[in-house]
C-alpha cells in the first residue's frame, strides 16, 4: 500500500510526513482546503444512505473484512507506526490489536445495544405501544491525535461505523500516512461499497476548523483541553454536538498494603511507555509513608535500565512532536525549583528527539510538573500519610480522565472515591484493554465517552414511537373530547397509583 500522494506544486497546500527520530521526510500530501473538506462531507453523505440502510448483520460483515485486511497488512502497516511515529515495533503491533478489539465488539455489539426495543407504556397509556429505536446520526467528523494514532480515533470511526453513520477523518498533521492506511485498508476491504463511507482529509489545524464548520452531524476530538475548547466553541455557532477526549494528570495511589514490587513495575512502564506521550498514562503517584522508599528504590531500579532510541533495542522511541520537548524541559526545571529532587535523571535527560526517564519526588503541587499535563517519559512522586491524603491530592486537579490504585484490601473502595472516568485497581491502563468498558474523563479531561455501550450510543439519536392501538370510549386524553367523567375516574386513580407511597 503506498502512503505517498503526488507532490503539489504550492508549498502552502503540501504537507510533509516526517520520521521523528530522524527527521527525515516520509512522504507529501495535499492538504485539503475548505472546499475539498466539504466535498469529502458531501461524498460521506451521499454514502450515508447506502451505509445506514443495511442492516446490523450486514455492517458487521464488512467491518470484520476491515479487520481482517489490517490483520493481512500488519507488517507493512506496523512499519509505517514505527517510522512515522517513532514507536516501537512491538507497541505498534500492540496499539493495532487493542484497535481491532475494538473493531470486533463494535461491530458484534451494536445490534444488541442499537436495535429497536419495546417499552412499557404504563397503566395511563396502556392502549398504546411504545419503542425506543436508534437512529445514525449521518456523517461524524473524527479529528484524531498522533500518539496513539490508530487505537484512539478507532474508538470513534469503528463505533460511529457500527451505527451506521458514515465517517470523515483528519489524522493528525503527525500521523498522515497512518489515518491514510487505514481507510484505505477499509476501501481495499470492501471494494463492493461505495466511495465515501470512510473517507480521509489530510491538513493541519485549519482543515480540522473546516471539517467542525462543514455540516457533519457530530465532531469526535482527540487532543489538548485548548484546542477542545476552541473546537466546542466553534461547533456551538451550528449546535454540532461534541465528543472530547482531552488530556490527563493521571494519578497512581500506591496504599501501605500494596504489592510495592508489582505496583513499582507497573508505574514505571506506565510512565514511560511511548515516551510518557499518553493521555492515560502514569504523570504522578501518591505512595503512602510506610512503602515509600521501596517503591522509589525499585522505580529508579527498572528505569534506570530503560532507554529511548529508534533501533530493536530500544524501550521506546522519540517524541513525536518536537514542541512537546520545551514542555517537558519546563516541567523539569520547574519542578526542581519547587523543592523536587530527581533521583534519576534530569535536565540533562533531554538528547534530542529522546528523553531518558526522569523521576521526581516530593514536587511542590503547586508546580507545572504536578498541575499540568508533561506529555513526556517523567514521573512525579509524592509521600502520603494515608489513603485519605492520597485521594484529596489525586482529585485535586482539573483533569479527571483515568487513575491506578495498588491496594490488596482496599482496592475498588479507593477507586469509588476517585474523580475520573475509569480506573485500574492492581494494574494501570487495563481498562483501555477491556473494550465493553467506556472511555473518557471530568472536568477538563473531555466530554462524552468513547468504546462500550455509552460509545455506540454517542454516535446514534434516539427515536421514540408511540402507537396507538386502539381506543378507550371517555379516555381520550389527549383531545378536548374527554369527558368530566374521564377526570374523576383519574382523580380518583391516581392517588391509587402514586399517593400511597411513605
Amino acid at each position: 500500500m503506498t502512503t505517498t500522494e503526488t507532490t503539489p506544486t504550492a508549498p502552502d497546500t503540501a504537507l510533509q510526513s516526517v520520521d521523528p527520530a530522524t527527521g527525515e521526510v516520509i512522504a507529501t500530501y495535499t492538504i485539503a482546503d475548505e472546499n475539498a473538506v466539504r466535498a469529502a462531507v458531501d461524498k460521506a453523505r451521499t454514502a450515508a444512505s447506502t451505509w445506514g440502510s443495511l442492516s446490523f448483520d450486514d455492517r458487521r460483515k464488512h467491518l470484520l473484512r476491515w479487520s481482517s485486511r489490517l490483520v493481512a497488512e500488519s507488517d507493512e502497516f506496523c512499519a509505517l507506526i514505527h517510522r512515522e511515529n517513532g514507536k516501537p515495533l512491538d507497541d505498534a503491533y500492540l496499539e493495532l490489536m487493542l484497535a481491532l478489539e475494538h473493531i470486533a465488539w463494535a461491530a458484534k455489539n451494536a445490534k444488541k445495544y442499537l436495535a429497536p426495543k419495546k417499552i412499557a407504556p404504563g397503566a395511563l397509556m396502556s392502549n398504546f405501544s411504545a419503542r425506543l429505536e436508534q437512529r445514525p446520526l449521518g456523517v461524524v467528523g473524527v479529528i484524531g491525535p498522533w500518539n496513539y494514532p490508530v487505537y484512539t480515533p478507532n474508538g470513534s470511526i469503528a463505533y460511529a461505523l457500527a451505527g451506521g453513520n458514515t465517517v470523515v477523518f483528519k489524522p493528525s498533521e503527525y500521523s498522515t500516512g497512518i489515518g491514510n492506511f487505514l481507510s484505505e485498508a477499509f476501501k481495499k476491504a470492501n471494494p463492493e461499497l461505495p466511495e465515501g463511507i470512510f473517507e480521509t482529509i489530510n491538513g493541519l489545524g485549519a482543515t480540522g476548523a473546516a471539517l467542525v464548520a462543514s455540516g457533519v452531524d457530530k465532531i469526535a476530538f482527540t487532543g489538548s483541553t485548548a484546542t477542545g475548547k476552541r473546537i466546542m466553541a466553534a461547533a456551538a455557532q451550528t449546535l454540532t454536538p461534541v465528543l472530547l477526549e482531552c488530556g490527563g494528570k493521571d494519578a497512581v495511589i500506591v496504599a501501605g498494603d500494596a504489592d510495592v514490587k508489582a505496583a513499582a513495575d507497573a508505574v514505571a512502564w506506565g510512565a514511560t511507555a511511548n515516551s510518557g506521550q499518553t493521555c492515560a498514562g502514569v504523570e504522578r503517584v501518591y505512595v503512602d509513608r510506610s512503602v515509600r522508599d521501596e517503591f522509589v528504590a525499585e522505580v529508579k531500579r527498572i528505569l534506570q535500565d530503560v532507554k529511548p532510541g529508534s533501533d530493536s533495542k530500544a524501550s521506546y522511541g522519540p517524541m513525536t512532536m518536537p514542541s512537546q520537548i520545551d514542555i517537558v524541559r519546563r516541567h523539569i526545571d520547574d519542578a526542581l525549583k519547587n523543592g523536587g529532587t530527581a533521583v534519576l535523571g534530569g535536565p540533562e535527560s533531554i538528547k534530542g528527539p529522546f528523553i531518558e526517564p526522569v523521576v521526581l519526588v516530593d514536587v511542590d503541587e503547586d508546580s507545572e510538573a504536578v498541575a499540568e499535563e508533561t506529555f513526556g517519559p517523567t514521573l512525579t512522586i509524592r509521600t502520603v500519610d494515608g489513603v485519605d491524603e492520597a485521594v484529596r491530592l489525586a482529585n485535586n486537579s482539573k483533569y479527571g480522565l483515568s487513575s491506578a490504585v495498588y491496594s490488596k484490601n482496599n482496592g475498588l473502595e479507593i477507586a469509588r472515591r476517585l474523580r475520573v472516568g475509569a480506573t485500574s485497581v492492581n494494574s494501570v491502563l487495563a481498562f483501555a484493554a477491556i473494550a465493553g468498558l467506556p472511555f473518557g474523563g471530568v472536568g477538563d479531561s473531555g466530554i462524552g465517552r468513547i468504546h462500550g455501550e455509552p460509545g455506540l450510543r454517542e454516535f446514534s439519536r434516539p427515536h421514540s414511537i408511540a402507537v396507538q392501538r386502539f381506543t378507550v370510549p371517555g379516555m381520550a386524553l389527549l383531545s378536548y373530547s374527554r369527558t368530566e367523567s374521564t377526570m374523576k375516574l383519574l382523580r380518583k386513580l391516581v392517588p391509587f397509583l402514586h399517593g400511597r407511597h411513605k
